[in-house]
């Protein structure tokens, strides 16, 4: 009963919080909104999402975390060094990845992580061909970008959610 009318109950809190968070406001009528919103919304999005896999786990997703918070830093420098540099240095590059997943959660987590990290960009996720395309701002091969995304994301999110 409880499962269909709240199909997702973790996207229905998010939505919630968000909208008090943006309201600025805790008072009773923003909250009741809110949690109508919520509810109202997951129903109606309850047909178009995927089912989430379930995060096996948690402290693996915890390094993850981590490991994308550092690449950010990494990238951000780098980038900068990059970008004040001569242009001529820069080898920009459009890529595409085959994914071992075909999770679209997981696809578009590691989409999600790719477009997070300066420097990189995704272009394209097509999960069906299991393909992500990438462009990078700066790159020596094809293969060297393919297999930095697949060993140190990729393979990492198919250890979170075991698929």
């Amino acid at each position: 009963m409880i499962g269909r009318l709240i199909p997702h109950p973790r996207l229905s809190m998010v939505l919630v919080s968000l909208w008090l968070l943006l309201g600025n406001s805790v008072s009773l009528g923003q909250v009741l909104l809110g949690i109508a919103l919520g509810l109202a919304i997951g129903l109606a999005a309850s047909s178009t999402l995927p089912a989430i896999p379930v995060v096996r786990s948690p402290l693996k997703a915890a390094s993850y975390l981590m490991l994308v918070l550092r690449d950010i830093v990494v990238a951000n420098l780098e980038v900068a060094r990059l970008v004040v540099g001569p242009l001529a240095r820069l080898r920009p590059r459009v890529v595409a990845v085959p994914l071992d997943s075909d999770e679209p959660v997981v696809a578009a987590v590691l989409a999600a992580t790719v477009t997070l990290t300066p420097g990189t960009v995704s272009v394209d996720l097509d999960v069906g061909a299991r393909v992500l395309t990438v462009h990078v701002l700066n790159a020596a091969d094809d293969q060297s970008v393919i297999d930095g995304i697949k060993s140190r994301y990729e393979a990492r999110l198919k250890e979170i959610f075991q698929c």
